[in-house]
C-alpha cells in the first residue's frame, strides 16, 4: 500500500469515528433528559472522543454541542451569550485531560474539570451577564458533571480497550 492510500485510510478512519462519537452525543442531548443525566454523559463523550479518536476530534464535538443544543431550544435563551465559553469549557476539558493523562488520568480528570469550571465560572463573572440561576449553573454543576462524565469515560474505555481496533 503506498503512503497516500494509508493516510488517506488514517484520515477516512478518522472522519469516520469522529463522526459516529458526534452523532452519538449528539442523540443523548437530544433525549432531553435532564441535566443531571445529561451533562455527565456529554462529557463523558468529550473524554471518550480524545481517548479513541484524538484531541482533535473532542474539540470538534465539544464546540458543537453547545451550539447544536442552543439551536434545537435544549440550552435555554438565557444561555445564548454563554455558548463561546462553554465551547471554550469544553475544549480547556478535552485538551487539559488528554495531554496530562499519560502519568495519571485521574488526576488529569480532576485538574481538567477544575479548568473547565473555572472558564465557565469567570465567564459568568467577568464576560457575560446572566440571570443569577443561570450564573448558579454554570458554577459548581458544571465541575461535578465534568468529574461523573470523565469517570463514566475513563472506566468505559477501559471496557473498550481491545475491542476497538485501529
Amino acid at each position: 500500500m503506498s503512503v497516500d492510500t494509508t493516510r488517506s485510510l488514517s484520515t477516512t478512519r478518522w472522519i469516520t469515528r469522529t463522526a459516529i462519537l458526534l452523532a452519538l452525543t449528539l442523540a443523548f442531548q437530544l433525549l432531553g433528559l435532564p441535566q443531571p443525566v445529561t451533562g455527565p454523559a456529554i462529557n463523558a463523550m468529550l473524554i471518550l472522543s480524545a481517548l479513541l479518536v484524538g484531541p482533535a476530534a473532542g474539540v470538534i464535538i465539544g464546540s458543537l454541542t453547545p451550539v447544536i443544543a442552543w439551536q434545537r431550544g435544549i440550552l435555554a435563551a438565557p444561555l445564548g451569550p454563554m455558548i463561546p465559553f462553554i465551547a471554550l469549557g469544553n475544549m480547556v476539558l478535552v485538551l487539559l485531560f488528554f495531554y496530562l493523562r499519560r502519568r495519571q488520568p485521574y488526576l488529569a480528570l480532576i485538574a481538567a474539570a477544575f479548568a473547565k469550571f473555572a472558564v465557565l465560572a469567570t465567564a459568568v463573572r467577568v464576560f457575560v451577564t446572566v440571570p443569577p440561576p443561570v450564573a448558579a449553573a454554570m458554577g459548581v454543576p458544571q465541575l461535578i458533571t465534568a468529574l461523573a462524565g470523565g469517570a463514566i469515560a475513563l472506566i468505559a474505555h477501559r471496557a473498550l480497550e481491545g475491542v476497538i481496533g485501529d
